[in-house]
């Protein structure tokens, strides 16, 4: 069974005050990298990423990350998982990840999961809501996986 409906039409991006989402690919590279690499112990604090799978303690070179990068951007092209840049409003920084995969439970249709380096901590529960509320708005999912943030 597809991921999304072979009729949906994928979302560009989202734009909100503090951040806006793109599809994420290899030109983020080493935006992308720095943004994770100077963050590391924040994100595998982050919920959804306490598994301490992701990212690797020991980093990876600019190289293997551009590798990652192209293989989500395949996932994005085949509609078999959509991996977004969070992005500065009025920039190309950094500033984070939203990843969205088939769920591996019964229970769900969709996992999500997003990050936001150390720097700009604070914007993680607002990140969290407006990809929420967009998930509800503009996907065609019925039950998404999304680590709570506490915060309504």
């Amino acid at each position: 069974m597809a991921f999304v409906p072979a009729d949906f039409e994928v979302p560009g991006g989202l734009t909100a005050p503090a951040f806006r989402l793109v599809p994420l690919g290899p030109q983020h590279n080493v935006a992308d990298h720095a943004a994770w690499t100077t963050s590391i112990e924040h994100v595998r604090a982050t919920p959804g990423f306490q598994s301490g799978r992701w990212p690797p303690l020991e980093g990876m070179t600019l190289e293997e990350n551009h590798g990652d990068l192209e293989r989500h951007a395949r996932d994005f092209a085949a509609r078999t998982g959509f991996t977004y840049s969070v992005l500065e409003p009025d920039g190309d920084d950094v500033l984070g990840c939203v990843y969205i995969y088939p769920a591996r439970d019964e229970e769900h249709d969709a996992a999500v999961a997003s990050w936001v380096r150390a720097s700009v901590a604070d914007l993680d529960v607002e990140l969290w809501a407006a990809v929420g509320r967009w998930l509800e708005d503009a996907w065609p999912f019925t039950a998404v996986k999304y680590a709570d943030r506490g915060a309504s």
